[in-house]
């Protein structure tokens, strides 16, 4: 992937209309205008959307009895909760699930503040306004929430709204931040200068400015927003403090990189223990009430799908037979939870007989690691290359996980031959169900190299959490709609 445009873009502006101006602005080497301008912009358009709901709500529950003390009271434990829960906060806007876990939080929080302030106070009314106003609230501020999201991160692919770095480590540890950054420009982070041991050349196209002694004064002197700490053998503890006591009084953010690169979300926390800090890395949850809840979730979701999309299915299954007459579900042996074989349902996109034919196309095999892709395969139907294209040759997939042998988000399904020659990291995939959608599908799917795809597979693993498989889902409709990586 190219670079972005070179010169700063860390202080474009945002606002409703226009996310960020032109490139032009001159750098600041405190927070960018853009910033305050996004967190300004999500805040009053969170006063304004919650002000609105509850002022049409009072005037449908008012024409019963006035209850006006009960709108404010709402609209004030709303406004308590929402700064109170960081749903406002600069650090978790534009970025990540956590945006959509404390604004979920808030929105709780303040169910309850206006549930307990009606027992408090005698207000007995107050049932409609926990029940169906704040979830009503709660409908139209998160999608807003989405929206403002999507303008940000389409101005930082344009290479606007970007947080200028420096990064310091060693050269693979940083080049593989380079690498990252620029694959996932939505993250808002450009790394614009390194400090390596050797002090000098580049990395990536990016100039190495300094040596990593001399960092300090090379990210006072640049006004950098974030320095990102790679691995090195030059950083220990004494000089990771040293440098955190250096940067402060700056508008720059420290962030060092774990050894568990891997593993993040709510699975680690930092806590004092005989005066040091530590790191805890809390189990994966495989068991217990989430994992109960997914279950539920993912049955009486398949269902519900099922139910909504027969007449499609009706559809495509008709479409797939006129087509040449053959069967209309292709059956597939595949390895699920625990390494126990189970048998997918899809629908057929090939021509009847098509794995008798695969090995002479060998040679025009595009596929990552053991799966065998190709971009124009001949033996796709036309039909078939309709349903693969927006992914509806999956729907099937729907009874498998009504039956319990599949999720609706989870590692893709692998083949027995798939399995026979995994590493041990790699049997990891198998602790969970498998699923119909997944990191995979929502990356890139098919365009995604093996070793990625395997990571990708591992990291939902290892950080799975039910506010996770609610972003994947929602990113999946985008991705099949775009028809990204499908083929």
């Amino acid at each position: 992937m190219a670079a972005p445009p070179p010169g700063r873009a860390a202080d474009a502006r945002l606002d409703p209309a226009t996310v960020c101006p032109a490139e032009g602005d001159p750098p600041k080497t405190h927070a960018a205008e853009w910033e305050k301008r996004y967190r300004r912009t999500v805040i009053a358009s969170d006063l304004v959307a919650a002000c609105v709901v509850i002022a049409i709500s009072a005037f449908v529950i008012d024409r019963l009895a006035p209850h006006d003390m009960h709108a404010f009271g709402t609209a004030f434990a709303i406004l308590c909760a929402l700064p109170v829960s960081r749903a406002w906060s600069a650090r978790v806007l534009g970025e990540g699930p956590e945006e959509y876990r404390t604004l979920g939080r808030a929105l709780i929080t303040a169910a309850v503040l206006v549930a307990f302030g009606g027992l408090l106070f005698g207000a007995l009314e107050v049932q409609p306004w926990v029940f169906y106003v704040v979830p009503a609230v709660a409908s139209v501020l998160f999608p807003q929430r989405y929206v403002l999201r999507q303008i940000l991160h389409r101005r930082r692919r344009r290479g606007l709204c970007l947080l200028p770095v420096m990064a310091a480590g060693s050269a693979e540890t940083v080049a593989d931040l380079i690498k990252r950054t620029r694959a996932e420009a939505h993250v808002g982070w450009r790394v614009e200068a390194v400090c390596t041991s050797t002090g000098h050349g580049e990395i990536e196209g990016v100039p190495v400015v300094g040596r990593l002694e001399e960092l300090s004064r090379h990210v006072r002197r640049g006004g950098y927003r974030v320095v990102a700490i790679t691995a090195d053998q030059y950083w220990n503890p004494e000089r990771l403090q040293r440098l955190a006591w250096d940067l402060e009084g700056t508008s720059s953010e420290m962030v060092v990189a774990p050894v568990l690169m891997e593993v993040a979300g709510p699975r680690l926390n930092v806590s004092g223990v005989l005066g040091m800090p530590l790191l805890r890395v809390t189990a994966p949850a495989f068991t217990g009430g989430r994992r109960l809840v997914k279950e539920v979730v993912d049955r009486c979701g398949a269902a519900f799908l099922l139910a909504l999309f027969s007449p499609v299915l009706l559809a495509l299954a008709v479409a797939v037979k006129a087509g040449d007459r053959g069967p209309v579900i292709y059956r597939q042996r595949r390895i699920g939870k625990d390494g126990e074989a189970f048998t997918m349902l899809k629908f057929r996109t090939m021509v009847v007989n098509a794995h008798a034919t695969r090995h002479d196309l060998e040679k025009a095999n595009e596929g990552a690691g053991p799966l065998f892709k190709m971009k124009k395969d001949p033996r796709v139907t036309k039909v078939g290359g309709l349903l693969r294209r927006y992914s509806l040759d999956e729907l099937p997939q729907l009874f498998n996980v009504v039956a319990g042998r599949m999720s609706l988000v989870g590692p893709r399904p692998p083949l027995p031959e798939e399995t026979a020659t995994y590493a041990p990291a790699a049997r990891r995939r198998l602790l969970v169900k498998p699923g119909l959608t997944g990191l995979w599908q929502v990356s890139g799917r098919s365009d995604l190299s093996w070793d990625e795809s395997i990571r990708l597979d591992l990291r939902y693993v290892e950080d799975w959490s039910l506010a996770l498989d609610l972003v994947i889902l929602w990113k999946t409709l985008r991705a099949v709609l775009a028809g990204q990586g499908a083929y």
